[in-house]
């Protein structure tokens, strides 16, 4: 009697680390095996105090926020690659570096369980480690520097040509991001609604309602059909002005009449620059590995491993 009630004592204690063990036990084992270690750290400079990460231990939870982990393995491994090379670009040769200084989002496990669904939390956050655990160290460089690595959901059907110093952003095709969820949106404004929005830009002449949209002309648009510049009454704004006063979704757009009032027609998700994470996805989908989907987006790059 004395060893079967010593037996429920030990049992009562162990109940809540089988129970835990049985819903993350793969996590947990997984994190036996650490990601391989940078030795560069990151200053979790957040509230109630101040800790440090390595990048390599970071990084799963910047990738969870920027691609779906539906993606494919060799698309999440190439966003892994883009994280990185973002990261030690903004450390600048340094070891380490204040998360308040990246600019860039993350996700704690709890927020990817809240993110991705109980059921698919555990295949979902192993795919993320795995593509970066699978990348370790590699980052991009063009002519002996680390490139900046932009990156976008889903360019028009062509991703944009970089200036003279992005000269590694070249047009690529990607004739499949047509079908990507969220390629085509429709926002309509009234009159008044629309020229408010513009007359909240700094600088912005004031334009009245009756102006809309007649008053509205596209100027330039480059050959992925984002929009360059645009008229709106006697002011000319960069694409991207009217894009973020609009809330649009890409500076992929048009306005026409109505019912009363204007409607812009979007193409694309996010800016068109770099690597299209969609078009990455249909690569990926043909057999493309991350190591011959970057050299795609991003020309004359080199893969290395610091």
């Amino acid at each position: 009697m004395v060893k079967k009630a010593v037996m429920m004592c030990i049992l009562a204690l162990l109940f809540p680390y089988i129970i835990t063990l049985a819903w993350t036990g793969k996590i947990e084992e997984q994190k036996k095996v650490p990601i391989m270690t940078s030795g560069k750290k990151i200053i979790l400079d957040r509230k109630g105090g101040q800790s440090y990460m390595d990048v390599e231990e970071y990084l799963p939870g910047v990738v969870a926020k920027q691609m779906p982990a539906d993606y494919g393995k060799e698309a999440l491994r190439a966003q892994a690659i883009i994280a990185r090379t973002y990261i030690y670009g903004k450390m600048n040769g340094q070891n380490e570096i204040k998360e308040s200084g990246l600019h860039m989002e993350y996700l704690e496990e709890k927020q990817m369980e809240k993110l991705w669904g109980s059921e698919s939390f555990i295949a979902s956050y192993q795919a993320v480690e795995d593509a970066v655990r699978s990348t370790a160290g590699t980052v991009m460089m063009y002519d002996g520097k680390l490139i900046d690595p932009l990156f976008h959901r889903a360019s028009t059907g062509k991703t944009r040509a970089g200036d003279e110093n992005h000269p590694y952003l070249q047009s690529a095709d990607c004739s499949r991001d047509v079908e990507a969820e969220g390629f085509l949106t429709v926002a309509a404004f009234s009159r008044e609604d629309f020229a408010g929005k513009i007359n909240q830009i700094s600088g912005a002449v004031p334009v009245t309602a009756e102006q809309i949209p007649e008053s509205c002309q596209i100027i330039l648009r480059d050959e992925g059909g984002y929009v360059g510049q645009v008229q709106i009454g006697t002011k000319v704004y960069t694409g991207e002005e009217i894009q973020y006063a609009l809330g649009l979704p890409s500076p992929s757009y048009g306005f026409e009449e109505y019912e009363g009032g204007v409607r812009a027609v979007c193409q694309g998700i996010g800016h068109g620059y770099g690597m299209s994470q969609y078009g990455a996805r249909c690569k990926a989908e043909e057999g493309w590995t991350a190591e011959k989907i970057l050299p795609y987006f991003y020309k004359n790059i080199v893969l290395i491993s610091e």
